[in-house]
């Protein structure tokens, strides 16, 4: 029975602790490199983040003020949120990264043809974090390569699939 007891605790899948994930971001750019940060957030948000209100698919990260920033995501509030707060769904929110980690991500972002972009939202603990993505953008020739490649590896596990079958 304490054997069953320490498995049902760690049973807590990785899925259950992602709030949002910019799926359009693999096929619109290469990743080249992931980091994780923090958010800085007012209470009314973190609300809204257990309860799976945000969007960061139109977000994208950007220098200012010797930090970075998460600029163009939206947290919409809850209903039954404070009155007096006044809140802002697409605040500018600052990320909280290690000094040295900061100067690499501004010069990434600095660089001809790079961009940094929320690749996901989630909990880690009761954190929320950012996944952070150093991505460099597709050309049209190569987002049909991306297709491509889909829908090889659907038809692969079909195949695949077809054949455990019989």
């Amino acid at each position: 029975m304490g054997m069953d007891m320490a498995a049902g605790k760690k049973g807590k899948s990785q899925g259950d602790n992602v709030i949002a994930v910019n799926r359009r971001a693999s096929f619109e750019y290469f990743i080249e490199e992931r980091y994780e940060a923090g958010l800085s957030l007012q209470g009314w948000e973190v609300k809204s983040l257990r309860a799976g209100r945000a969007n960061i698919s139109e977000g994208y990260v950007i220098p200012q003020h010797g930090g970075l920033v998460l600029l163009g995501s939206t947290i919409n509030p809850l209903k039954n949120s404070c009155a007096f707060v006044v809140s802002d769904p697409t605040r500018t929110r600052p990320l909280l990264l290690k000094r040295r980690e900061i100067g690499k991500l501004i010069g990434h972002a600095q660089r001809q043809g790079y961009t940094l972009i929320p690749l996901k939202l989630y909990w880690k603990g009761s954190w929320a974090k950012l996944e952070i993505g150093v991505a460099k953008g597709k050309q049209e020739h190569d987002k049909r390569d991306s297709i491509r490649d889909r829908e090889w590896q659907r038809e692969r596990a079909r195949t695949m699939k077809k054949g455990f079958r019989s």
